[in-house]
């Protein structure tokens, strides 16, 4: 916000500076903490210091910086939209005018409108892998801080200028499939999926490892299916193939509720083949240690590096010549950089895996790519049921997604119905369901990535904390106020009055919008914009039960309507960055 007066200021400065004998390449201000004032500062110590070096002269660097402060302070001529300017040890320290800077901040809030926050685009390309489930398994709660996490910073990453592409990874061949095929073939011939296809998925591997441990001979019988899985016998490449497509249509029903998209599907199977080439190139080149039949095909990274149990070894082919999960990421990986021209890849995996990732980008960067330094691994904690259970596919401790929504959207519809009578019942259920999802993924981003969520309903659907629903009725009680004034939004109008405290904090904390979306991108940490988006909430609840709006006198209400509609906007803002949706009334 406020570049052009940046731009303006950095000009006299860099004159002023340049003939006081201190000439200023580039200047960067930064923000000063407020205090009651809104400001700029810059520092004067690294200019003095790098002219003193360039002129061989030993000078007392801060009394230098604070006389070129303190002279550029007398000479520039600040913008009508400044009050003052001061030095302060070796500081150039540069105010707003209160009134100006609150009124420009609802003008620039209200002209951006839905963009308000986002930042230029940068020209580069992100590539972010994330959701990754497996083919005929069930689709949890613990998937979908995965599923939730990866697309709000795709959501971010976009919204900090990059262009990004967003893909997920599909296990979809293994011993799981295997199993799974094993006993639908063997106890469900021909039937199809019907109703929640992730929970029949779900229920019958459940199902078929608990067959697989408790059944004689069901070891050699999923053997020999895997047999005839490796010599692509037709029937079972054709049961695979219409089988792997239910679970697609699955997963699909699921990133449609949610609103998650994806630009690109890789699948497991895709690259195996790929994944065995590569391995040969290490062994060619000397990067793995092929020790068949005897022992697998492994890169001794340690050995490599020169360090002790820090990388370990990364087994990258079985000793019978089959793939593993090392063997098909390497494979992915340059396939991504190949096909797309990324700058950055990033991965979206748990926080369980991150030796195995370190050890997967090791190993690229002893192949030589350059690009290993542009992967990264955004890792995040498990999700438990409460009670500290950690929910598992094998053992049928989950919660479906289904489930969930269903309760989340019936104790939505209690608080709906109590709020608002009046609303037809389809436009209940609507706003339930958005409730419902927003208090869902809330829950997921809210929590530093890599904290354990333990989920919960009553702090998911609180109304009166910090969870998606009291953030969305903030922004539906400033709609409210909006609608009844029955007219257009006043034109830009004056500040005529003394800013009550809690106007001048949520004018604040509009301020941080964009700085909070770009540190979210930078970081890929959603719990900033999370947090900003609650105290944004927070604070308009205050401003709305204590200053008056429709009452105000003219010039008071006018600016009030202006400031209730902006701090709408940026709270939608932040929420759409979230990717939670904000309905108009509840």
């Amino acid at each position: 916000m406020f570049e052009n007066e940046q731009r303006e200021l950095a000009e006299q400065v860099q004159t002023i500076s340049a003939q006081a004998g201190y000439p200023i390449d580039a200047i960067q201000w930064s923000w000063i903490p407020f205090s009651g004032s809104w400001g700029l500062a810059m520092s004067f110590f690294q200019v003095v210091a790098n002219e003193a070096k360039a002129r061989g002269e030993k000078v007392n660097i801060a009394q230098k910086a604070q006389e070129l402060a303190e002279r550029i302070a007398a000479d520039i001529a600040l913008p009508d939209s400044f009050e003052r300017a001061e030095a302060v040890r070796g500081y150039l320290n540069v105010y707003f005018s209160s009134k100006e800077y609150a009124r420009r901040t609802i003008d620039i809030v209200l002209e951006e409108g839905a963009s308000f926050g986002r930042a230029p685009r940068t020209g580069k390309r992100t590539m972010v892998e994330f959701a990754q489930p497996n083919t005929h398994k069930s689709f949890h709660v613990g998937h979908l801080r995965n599923v939730i996490l990866g697309n709000v910073v795709c959501n971010l990453i976009d919204a900090g200028g990059d262009d990004v592409i967003r893909t997920t990874y599909l296990g979809d061949i293994g011993l799981h499939v295997i199993k799974w095929m094993w006993c639908y073939m063997k106890y469900h011939s021909g039937e199809q999926p019907t109703g929640d296809i992730t929970r029949w998925m779900g229920d019958l591997y459940t199902e078929a490892s608990q067959r697989a441990e408790s059944e004689a001979g069901a070891e050699s019988e999923i053997r020999e299916l895997f047999a005839r899985w490796d010599r692509r016998d037709p029937e079972i490449v054709a049961l695979w193939k219409e089988t792997r497509q239910w679970s697609i249509d699955g997963f699909e029903e699921i990133f449609k509720t949610l609103g998650v998209r994806f630009d690109h599907y890789y699948f497991e199977s895709d690259v195996e083949d790929s994944g065995k080439v590569v391995v040969d190139e290490l062994i060619a080149k000397g990067i793995a240690d092929d020790e068949r039949p005897e022992n697998a095909v492994a890169v001794k990274l340690d050995e490599k590096y020169g360090t002790k149990d820090k990388y370990r070894v990364l087994v990258v082919l079985r000793s019978d010549g089959t793939s593993l999960y090392a063997t098909k990421d390497l494979a992915l990986a340059i396939q991504k950089f190949d096909e797309f021209k990324l700058d950055r890849s990033v991965y979206v995996i748990d926080v369980r895996q991150s030796l195995y990732m370190t050890q997967i980008f090791k190993t690229l960067e002893l192949m030589g790519y350059a690009w290993t330094k542009d992967c990264y691994h955004l890792s995040y904690e498990i999700v438990n049921l409460p009670g500290n259970v950690t929910m598992s596919s094998r053992d049928g401790t989950v919660v479906f997604l289904n489930d969930l929504l269903a309760e989340a959207k019936a104790r939505a519809l209690e608080i709906v119905r109590e709020k608002n009578a009046d609303l037809r019942e389809d436009e209940k259920l609507r706003v339930a369901e958005l409730v419902a999802l927003g208090a869902l993924k809330y829950s997921m981003i809210s929590r530093d990535n890599t904290k354990i969520v333990t989920f919960d309903w009553a702090s998911a659907l609180d109304f009166n904390g910090q969870a998606a629903p009291y953030i969305q009725y903030a922004a539906v009680r400033a709609n409210s106020i909006l609608k009844r004034t029955g007219a257009p939004l006043p034109e830009n109008v004056a500040l005529t009055y003394e800013l009550t405290g809690v106007e001048t904090e949520l004018i604040d904390l509009m301020t941080r919008v964009p700085k909070e979306i770009l540190r979210s991108a930078k970081e890929m940490k959603p719990l900033y914009v999370a947090t900003l988006a609650f105290d944004l909430a927070k604070t308009f609840n205050e401003f709305y039960r204590v200053c008056p709006v429709m009452k105000a006198e003219p010039t008071v209400r006018d600016f009030r309507v202006r400031l209730t509609a902006a701090a709408r906007q940026a709270i939608v803002n932040c929420l759409s960055v979230l990717g939670i949706e904000t309905p108009d009334v509840m």
